[in-house]
């Protein structure tokens, strides 16, 4: 135990019942407030329209700002691979990108289905 931890056992216990309760609230209070809030996930895709030229890593960036709700994770094997056909095969961006689009609205339709 610290010395403030010490010290604040001191203190505490030099209360009364509803002192103590008190002091209880207040660490509560300042707990709730020093915990940053957690921004509210969309649960529908947000509109960002697809470019007309576009790299398939922006493509990818973009569809994960429109899907925020998708876990990446989940998504991740599927996504390499498509990049792969794109890099190492040569399968043209703009075919890529459209199976991505897929991808990622399969995967949101699939998380509202409750999967």
């Amino acid at each position: 135990m610290t010395a403030d931890e010490r010290r604040l056992l001191r203190l505490y216990r030099a209360l009364s019942p509803g002192q103590q309760e008190s002091l209880f609230d207040y660490a509560e209070f300042l707990l709730a407030r020093a915990q940053p809030e957690l921004p509210e996930v969309p649960s529908e895709p947000l509109a960002i329209s697809r470019p007309a030229q576009e790299s398939v890593v922006k493509a990818i960036k973009r569809l994960r700002a429109t899907y925020p709700m998708l876990d990446r994770a989940k998504i991740l094997h599927e996504t390499s691979a498509l990049m792969t056909q794109h890099l190492v095969h040569g399968k043209p961006a703009p075919a890529v990108i459209d199976e991505l689009e897929t991808l990622f609205r399969h995967h949101f339709e699939t998380l509202q289905a409750g999967g």
